[in-house]
């Protein structure tokens, strides 16, 4: 099944449904200061095949979008979104997407990258890994992981072996991004999505309504778009960040937990396992308050199941899990 996957994905590269033109026309985060809000066009099929050139004068992104992880500095690996994009490109264009390749690799390509990609690049991206998962999948299993900056930042290392993964997370997207972004994978054939969103849309100012609708909505359409999916619902974390009440963070998970059991998803309760004895996000876990460190990441795999993400070990009775 592997020598398929990358025997496929190797054909799509060199031709069969982008070029090396095509992927070359992506301006590389490096030469683009611009950036660009989560408020998206929807897109044409054309678009959706090739990469435009960037706008040149683009609104400010969220204040989320400037996080930089928590990196091991002994590991060679990119430590800012502008290093992980670029990788992520040279990736796509050797034949195969990142989550399949080490940490370190093209190293030199990527060392130098400084300047943040646009929202909009960071979808087309996220577009064209999606493509080509769906054309080189085979026989492969397939997770998918779909968020913001949490779930972007999930440590490669740390995904189960023996299927293939795509990872679907933008730096600063909120649940209303997230819903216009679900078209962008629909071609693929997962069999578990795994959803983490809200604390953006804390940060910005939405309401619970908004955010209640959006995650019922999100859930819904992947119900359609991907029938035989196991869908996880993730609870939005706790925080230490003063400007968000990680009581309304338990009020809204007790919602999501309600709309993923509605509609046939299986809900995660990660609040408990992260938080304090007084709600807020454990220090140890994180770098900023808000975003995990790697400790944090590994107390994540734990409470998804441990090495394989097994939903048999998804239990919450009376608030804790098991």
């Amino acid at each position: 099944m592997k020598h398929s996957y990358v025997v496929a994905l190797g054909l799509l590269a060199a031709g069969n449904w982008f070029s090396e033109a095509t992927l070359a026309a992506e301006p590389p985060a490096t030469m683009d200061s611009t950036r660009e809000t989560g408020k998206l066009p929807q897109a044409s099929p054309a678009e959706s095949m090739a990469i435009p050139a960037v706008r040149p004068s683009l609104p400010p992104l969220p204040r989320a979008m400037a996080y930089l992880p928590a990196v091991d500095p002994d590991r060679i690996q990119p430590s800012s979104g502008a290093q992980l994009y670029q990788q992520r490109w040279m990736a796509l264009r050797s034949g195969t997407i990142y989550t399949r390749l080490p940490a370190s690799s093209f190293h030199e390509a990527w060392q130098s990258a400084s300047r943040q990609p646009t929202y909009q690049q960071w979808r087309r991206l996220l577009r064209l890994e999606a493509q080509a998962v769906a054309n080189g999948q085979g026989n492969n299993r397939l997770s998918v992981l779909l968020g913001d900056s949490l779930s972007l930042w999930y440590p490669r290392e740390r995904l189960p072996a023996g299927r293939l993964w795509l990872n679907q997370g933008i730096s600063g997207d909120t649940t209303a991004g997230i819903l216009r972004r679900l078209g962008d994978f629909a071609q693929t054939n997962p069999d578990r999505i795994y959803v983490m969103a809200g604390i953006n849309d804390l940060l910005q100012g939405a309401s619970d309504r908004a955010i209640l609708e959006n995650m019922a909505a999100i859930v819904t359409r992947l119900r359609q778009m991907h029938p035989q999916a196991e869908i996880f619902v993730q609870s939005i974390l706790p925080t230490r960040n003063g400007e968000i009440s990680n009581q309304r963070i338990a009020r809204l998970n007790r919602n999501f937990k309600a709309i993923a059991h509605a509609r046939g998803a299986i809900y995660k309760n990660l609040f408990q396992r992260f938080g304090d004895a007084q709600g807020r996000l454990y220090d140890h876990l994180t770098t900023d308050g808000i975003h995990l460190n790697p400790q944090g990441y590994q107390l994540w795999q734990q409470a998804m199941g441990g090495d394989q993400f097994r939903p048999e070990n998804w239990m919450v009775t009376e608030g804790k899990i098991h």
